[in-house]
């Protein structure tokens, strides 16, 4: 963003790049669990639930790449050290179950993830809503995609 779109943001930069940090944080945790999570699963259907998840990852994958383009806008730089992304997330890294062929608890752990990102994404978009027109509409397209994934999720539990 040039100068004036800055300007006219009404609301604090500060404030607003630190969610974002968080958010960039969360996604690249989310990524890396669906990931690894992909890599490893096993079972019955495993085969089905690797595709899904690895669509997902590459999914979070663009998402932090969004929100790290939306902090350089906003004048500031994505978190650099990989050790600083956990502690800088909304909510600690969510473990892979032991069990690689638990495809139940493989669901439960992506369904809480994707909760967790649309509790984040709707909080900055209540706080962006006529304040900053241009990441809000970056957030609501996040936010949309996030509550898509929570839904395919929660459908494969009802089965």
């Amino acid at each position: 963003m040039g100068k004036q779109a800055r300007a006219v943001v009404d609301l604090s930069l500060k404030d607003l790049v630190k969610d974002l940090q968080k958010a960039y944080a969360d996604e690249w945790l989310a990524y890396y669990l669906y990931w690894y999570m992909a890599q490893t699963v096993s079972g019955r259907a495993y085969e089905d639930m690797q595709e899904m998840l690895e669509k997902i990852a590459k999914d979070e994958l663009e998402h932090a790449t969004e929100v790290a383009d939306m902090i350089i806008k906003l004048g500031d730089v994505p978190i650099a050290n990989p050790m600083d992304l956990e502690k800088n997330a909304n909510a600690p890294y969510l473990m892979p179950p032991k069990n690689t062929a638990d495809i139940n608890r493989i669901i439960r752990i992506v369904t809480e993830a994707e909760a967790g990102a649309i509790e984040v994404y709707s909080k900055i978009a209540k706080k962006t809503l006529g304040k900053d027109n241009v990441t809000y509409q970056l957030v609501t397209h996040i936010l949309s995609e996030e509550v898509t994934h929570e839904e395919m999720f929660e459908n494969l539990l009802e089965r």
